[in-house]
């Protein structure tokens, strides 16, 4: 895809009109969203990327259409992942529930910021060195095993070296000032929590793209589908983080079938890089079929996790039924 440089200069412009009409709203009313609110939000912003992604299978066929909804529902389903750190970091911070959207949609636009120059890297790099997908496949392969056992894990959220450099350069104080970035105290002037959450919130999703950024190149060369997926599976977040964030705790197998999806499109970037290098019996992969794959497994998961999950309440609730009447007898 040899866009001319207006398309890339238009789509960004379009994605900044309307991350900051969403700025706006958050501004103006600080608050928890609704349930139903969230709903509609995610649904809009569902249907945004999918009307992209189906000008895209008209203008540019079905191949770069099949590579961008393949990409944008491995960003998506990754993001979905993150919500889980994003909580800790909320909880770790004792952030304001009613500032908490606007921590989140600015962390977001930092995330958004830091991964538009990951990616140019990312995608000058594979330009130049096509010994990189081995490597990328190799570290997905390597992150899908560190993976399954995520779980086993006790969930906690340590400070990076970005949010350590602002608190020994930026003195911040102990306590909220409303939404406040900075304060003025005693004539110095000295930085909120708030600053620090947002740091938080951008620099740790940066974290994650080392392994989302690696296995949607894994699905498309093309940087402008990388990006547009990429914010594409961003721009909802803050309203999802509301929306299922209760359902998270339900969730129990997603990070497992996140693993396979990593596992397979890290398998599938070695055997392709390897049939690029004139291996006769690797194969490549067709688009539909790593469609396919991403996601059955992610249904899949998804429904096993929420019939365990039924499974566990009713035999806590049977339990408990039984403990009165074992202690009556």
């Amino acid at each position: 895809m040899n866009l001319p440089i207006w398309v890339w200069l238009t789509t960004i412009g379009v994605f900044a009109l309307v991350l900051a009409f969403d700025f706006y709203l958050v501004a103006r009313n600080p608050r928890e969203p609704s349930f139903r609110e969230c709903t509609w939000w995610v649904l809009f912003y569902v249907a945004l990327a999918a009307a992209f992604g189906g000008g895209l299978l008209l203008v540019a066929g079905p191949a770069r259409g099949g590579e961008f909804f393949a990409g944008w529902i491995t960003e998506y389903s990754l993001s979905m992942d993150n919500l889980f750190v994003f909580l800790l970091i909320m909880s770790r911070f004792s952030v304001p529930r009613q500032y908490r959207q606007k921590v989140l949609l600015v962390g977001i636009v930092i995330a958004l910021l830091m991964r538009g120059l990951f990616i140019a890297a990312g995608a000058e790099a594979v330009a130049r060195f096509d010994w990189l997908f081995y490597v990328f496949g190799a570290f997905l392969v390597y992150t899908a095993w560190k993976l399954i056992g995520h779980e086993e894990e006790e969930a906690e959220f340590s400070e990076n070296i970005a949010i350590r450099a602002v608190r020994r350069v930026l003195p911040a104080t102990d306590v909220y000032h409303g939404a406040r970035l900075t304060v003025q105290v005693a004539g110095r002037r000295l930085v909120t929590p708030m600053l620090i959450v947002m740091v938080a919130i951008g620099t740790t999703d940066l974290l994650f793209a080392l392994d989302s950024i690696p296995a949607i190149f894994g699905l498309t060369r093309e940087p402008y589908l990388v990006f547009t997926a990429n914010v594409f599976a961003l721009m909802g977040l803050r309203q999802l983080f509301f929306l299922i964030g209760g359902l998270l705790d339900r969730l129990i197998y997603l990070s497992k079938g996140l693993s396979i999806v990593l596992a397979f499109i890290g398998v599938k970037l070695i055997l392709e890089a390897l049939h690029h290098d004139g291996v006769s019996w690797a194969p490549e992969v067709p688009i539909l079929v790593s469609l396919g794959v991403i996601i059955g497994t992610l249904v899949l998961t998804t429904i096993a996790s929420l019939i365990k999950s039924r499974s566990d309440t009713r035999r806590a609730a049977a339990q408990i039924q039984r403990e009165p009447a074992e202690v009556d007898n």
